[in-house]
Order: structure tokens, then C-alpha cells, then sequence
């Protein structure tokens, strides 16, 4: 839509309409674009804290300032592999957090439950098979802070596979060494993401097509792609994209925003920025550098994706995986007045929120 009104009240989308009501307090975009707020389902840290390690309101205020910077105003801050107390006390400064910022719409639990031969950057004495009683107790606590959980589910009996179905939180498959058959079953009972496409699964193959494969296959799968140019290349993008189309969705999996943090070491994680990249002493991607913002401008550049479409796997095709695209990710009647702005060159953009 071009040259329309967006009509707020109460901190929400009344109406799109050609005019301003009569009376009204006016902001005028002077032709800058608008887009609903952007949604980051994977960051790992501010400009300065590793949530994972830094477990703190201040460690949630800088993921949360550093987002709206660049776009997003909706986030799930990840945990990465962690103890169990440490998992239980995320889950309560989530839940904590949640009643005075509406940014953080819960958590994205990234293991423990993962494969070590797929751990990527992952502590490999913190990964760890649940047990019946360990689960139990994150789903009970987690219930109402866990959004989205990556596991291996070749890690799972059946019976802990269906305990985490049926307590409603998102599953994605990730960090795991499951094959094509493997994952159409897997898919088959539910399982609806997988975590960054072609980082930690199974490759392509022709007589085996992986994890990858069954992915791009499977029209219920979404598929968060990295797009920083390092994670996977772009022509691997672009292959994904016409397979996928609006189920290809945007993420940062920034372990740092703004590019500030040289490096950081920790007992859970240890990260230097190389070249633009942040990588383990291993050598290992140790997470992302980029922004949303970033994601859906490389999405525009280098795959070809035009911006509108960009902008939809970046902000109301993620609300839809989530199962949240009844009151996230677009600009309508009844949806919160939260907005990416921004110039038609890029030059210059802002969060909008009321």
C-alpha cells in the first residue's frame, strides 16, 4: 500500500485507511517505508551480554535495545546448551521479564538434548539424553517461557518426543545426525521447523538426501536459513528459496550484535570475530554477526528475494511458524503498533512502537 494512514489507538492497529481521522495527532513518515516489527526466533546476545551466561534483566535489556536497533522488536532470547538449574533459572527470568516488556515473546531452548557429533559450538560436557524427570520439570516450568526448543530427536524415547508434542511448544529438529527417513518420520508425528538449514544436520546426498533434503521436501517444514554468507552459501539460499518460498524464514542466530564484541570466553562458549564471523577456538561458527535487518537486506541482495517477501519471512511467516499470526506479524486491526521503518535505499531506519 502506498501513501495510507495507520490509525493507533491504545497500542494497537486500529485501522489502514487514505486519510487520518479528523483530530488526530499526526507523525508524518515522509515516504519512509513501514513493515511490521521484525521477528528474531534466535539471538544469543546484546552488544556486550551473552544471554547464556550472563543470565540478568541487564543481559535481556541489551539483547532487547540491540534488536529494536536493527529491526526487530519481537525476540526469543536462545539458551544455549546448559545445566538444569541453569535452564530453571532462564525460564524464571524469562517469565520475570515478560510482564514489563512486550520484546520478548519467550525463549528459544537451543539443547541440551542435542547429538554431540552435530554439537557445532556447543559444550560437549553439557549435552546430554533427557531423562523422564528432567523434561517433566522443564516442560512444567517452561510452559509458560519456552516458545521454540531445538533437540535431536534421535536422542528421545517416543514417550519424551510426545511429552514435549503435547505441552504445545514449537519443536524443531537441529544439531542432530537423523537422516531422510528419520526426519519424514519425525515430520510425519509433528515436528514443523528445523534449526538453521544446512548448519549442524545432514547433508544432501543423492542416495541419501539428510536432513536437508527431507527439510526442503516437506511442505508443513519451515526452514530458518542464516544468511550472513558463511553459514551456507548463497546459491544454497537461493535453491532453498525456490523450494521453500514463504516457509524459508529469516533469523540472526547473532551470538553479538553491532559487530562491538571482539571476543568472549565463558565455560559454556568461547567466541572470537574473525573476518566478520564469530568462530570458536576449534574454528567452528560460534553463532552469527549479523541483524535482522542485515538477514533481510542479504535476502534482497544476494538471493533475489524481492523485499516485500523479505520482509514477510523476517517478520509475519516467522508469527506463523510460531503459531502466533493471530496477534504478531502484520499491520492490521487488533495487531500491536510495533514497526520496522525504513528508507527505500536503506540508508537509514528506526523501531516504532506505541
Amino acid at each position: 500500500m502506498e501513501d495510507m494512514a495507520v490509525v493507533i489507538g491504545n497500542g494497537m492497529v486500529q485501522s489502514i485507511q487514505p486519510n487520518p481521522p479528523e483530530g488526530s495527532e499526526v507523525i508524518d513518515m515522509n515516504g519512509w517505508n513501514i513493515s511490521p516489527g521484525l521477528v528474531d526466533i534466535q539471538i544469543n546476545g546484546g552488544e556486550e551480554l551473552y544471554f547464556s551466561e550472563s543470565l540478568s534483566t541487564a543481559a535481556l535489556d541489551d539483547l532487547c535495545d540491540a534488536s529494536k536497533k536493527y529491526g526487530a522488536t519481537y525476540v526469543l532470547p536462545c539458551l544455549i546448551s546448559s545445566p538444569r538449574d541453569k535452564i530453571l533459572e532462564a525460564i524464571e527470568l524469562i517469565k520475570n521479564y515478560q510482564e514489563k516488556s512486550r520484546t520478548v515473546i519467550g525463549m528459544h531452548l537451543e539443547g541440551p538434548f542435542i547429538h554431540p557429533e552435530r554439537r557445532g559450538a556447543h559444550h560437549p560436557d553439557i549435552i546430554r539424553k533427557p531423562t523422564n524427570e528432567e523434561l517433566k520439570e522443564i516442560l512444567k516450568y517452561g510452559k509458560d517461557a519456552i516458545r521454540l526448543m531445538t533437540i535431536a530427536p534421535e536422542q528421545f524415547t517416543e514417550e519424551q518426543l510426545h511429552m514435549i508434542l503435547d505441552s504445545g511448544i514449537c519443536l524443531s529438529i537441529g544439531h542432530s545426525t537423523i537422516g531422510y527417513d528419520q526426519a519424514k518420520k519425525y515430520f510425519a508425528k509433528g515436528i514443523t521447523l528445523v534449526t538453521h538449514l544446512f548448519n549442524a544436520m545432514t547433508q544432501f546426498m543423492h542416495r541419501e538426501p539428510g536432513l536437508v533434503g527431507a527439510a526442503l521436501e516437506t511442505e508443513s517444514v519451515y526452514t530458518p536459513v542464516i544468511l550472513d554468507g558463511a553459514h551456507c552459501h548463497y546459491a544454497s539460499a537461493r535453491i532453498a528459496y525456490r523450494l521453500k518460498q514463504d516457509k524459508m524464514l529469516l533469523l540472526s542466530d547473532a551470538a553479538f550484535l553491532g559487530r562491538k564484541k571482539q571476543s568472549f570466553d565463558s565455560s559454556i562458549l568461547d567466541a572470537k570475530l574473525v573476518d566478520g564471523f564469530y568462530r570458536n577456538r576449534e574454528g567452528n561458527l560460534a553463532g552469527a554477526a549479523i541483524s535482522m535487518l542485515e538477514a533481510v537486506m542479504n535476502a534482497e541482495k544476494h538471493v533475489g528475494i524481492p523485499r516485500d517477501q523479505a520482509l514477510q519471512m523476517a517478520s509475519t511467516n516467522v508469527a506463523r511458524a510460531l503459531k502466533m499470526d493471530d496477534c504478531l506479524g502484520k499491520i492490521e486491526h487488533g495487531y500491536p503498533a510495533s514497526f520496522f521503518c525504513f528508507k527505500d535505499d536503506w540508508s537509514e531506519y528506526k523501531t516504532l512502537e506505541f
